[in-house]
């Protein structure tokens, strides 16, 4: 496997990269994850070149440094007394940067480690900043870095209506794409005026076994939010982040979140047994195992529940066959014939929505929760609308592969 080089990496050892960046007021989006590769912050390696005047810095949902560890918990603004500039939260009192804010600099370096999947909030962010740099005539610069679960795409489309602070558009749950590449489509999508340019990575293998977009072996994982605890996280994530609208518990509160699911009233035995027998070709390219796990917070604290692991870090993984999103859906689907009058959906505010179902805005629609519901859907029935999907999807996003 070639050595990767993230556009980070890029930017603080090629000199001529940032040339035309010589004389401008520099802002960074980034996080905990954004690092180079001798695990530097990126707001400290930029920090130190002397060619580069750091002016301000923003962090999106959970900090800059990683401060927060729950959803929808905000972060304040701060003066930073090391490199003596403000930091503006983009999860605070404001979601989009405002015209202060904007006024602080001339071009904005994004740096972004995301997870590949349309609920991850940095994606929403990525097209906020870009929105108000076409409106202040700002430029952007996106570091790029590596989708960790590849090229994979699944799941349905958002639909007209739905969008919110997790669905920026119309993508699917797996859009397959970098920060960079990504931007490039929001460019193209809501048809912004701005100017945008990506440092490209060198070196980066999608389709390289054992990572599969992530570099195993060549760079440690940082969470990029706190319970984005590894690698086998991101892998489940586009299917897991849906127990987020459930009453179940998606492993908050213990050394596996989004990893695993279950509650105290659940027969997990049962429902493996029955996922195997409805749609067994959902099941593909992973291990499902009974366990057992008590958060210590979130949903069912201090409560013993009896759940299923997903495992996606041994012989079994198979990257092209591995479907988190209709292995989660086939969860939800069987649990319900089960036990017909489970509590499955939650109905709570959830990030800045309150009218409308989490379950609903996470997929994109109330299509999901319908099939679910409905007594007679099958899993062929969610299968065909998936894949017209994910058809569309992997046509629209051909051509703004950059890897």
């Amino acid at each position: 496997m070639p050595t990767l080089l993230t556009g980070l990496d890029r930017l603080l050892c090629e000199p001529d990269l940032r040339q035309p960046l010589h004389g401008r007021r520099l802002a960074l989006l980034a996080h905990p994850a954004s690092v180079s590769a001798d695990m530097t912050h990126a707001l400290d390696a930029l920090a130190r070149l002397p060619d580069l005047q750091l002016a301000a810095a923003f962090g999106p949902q959970h900090g800059l440094r990683g401060d927060k560890q729950d959803n929808m918990v905000e972060s304040p603004e701060f003066f930073d007394p090391q490199h003596g500039i403000p930091v503006f939260s983009l999860y605070g009192t404001v979601r989009r940067p405002t015209a202060q804010m904007m006024s602080s600099f001339d071009v904005l370096l994004v740096d972004l480690q995301d997870l590949g999947c349309r609920i991850y909030t940095f994606i929403t962010t990525l097209l906020y900043v870009l929105e108000a740099a076409a409106s202040h005539g700002k430029e952007v610069w996106i570091l790029d870095r590596p989708n960790p679960v590849g090229r994979p795409v699944e799941g349905l489309l958002l639909r007209p209506g739905w969008e919110s602070f997790v669905g920026a558009g119309p993508l699917p749950m797996r859009h397959g794409l970098t920060m960079g590449e990504l931007a490039c489509w929001f460019i193209r999508e809501f048809e912004l005026e701005v100017d945008c340019t990506v440092i490209r990575m060198h070196g980066w293998s999608p389709a390289s076994a054992p990572g599969y977009g992530w570099p195993t072996g060549q760079r440690g994982w940082i969470n990029p939010s706190p319970n984005a605890a590894g690698l086998a996280m991101a892998r489940c994530y586009a299917g897991t982040v849906m127990l987020e609208g459930s009453s179940l518990s998606e492993g908050r509160g213990t050394t596996h979140p989004l990893e695993l699911f279950g509650a105290p009233d659940v027969d997990a035995r049962r429902l493996i047994a029955g996922m195997h027998s409805l749609a067994p070709n959902w099941l593909q390219g992973c291990r499902l195992r009974e366990c057992w796990f008590e958060p210590t917070f979130h949903k069912h604290a201090g409560q013993l529940c009896h759940g299923v692991q997903i495992h996606v870090d041994d012989s079994a993984y198979g990257h092209e066959t591995f479907r988190p999103w209709r292995l989660q859906s086939l969860a939800f689907k069987v649990l319900r014939r089960l036990q017909p009058d489970y509590p499955l959906w939650r109905d709570f505010p959830y990030e800045y929505e309150m009218d409308r179902l989490a379950i609903d805005l996470i997929n994109g629609s109330p299509t999901l929760r319908q099939w679910v519901d409905e007594p007679t859907a099958t899993p062929g029935d969610l299968d065909s609308l998936g894949r017209s999907d994910e058809d569309a999807w992997l046509q629209m996003r051909q051509d703004l592969l950059l890897y």
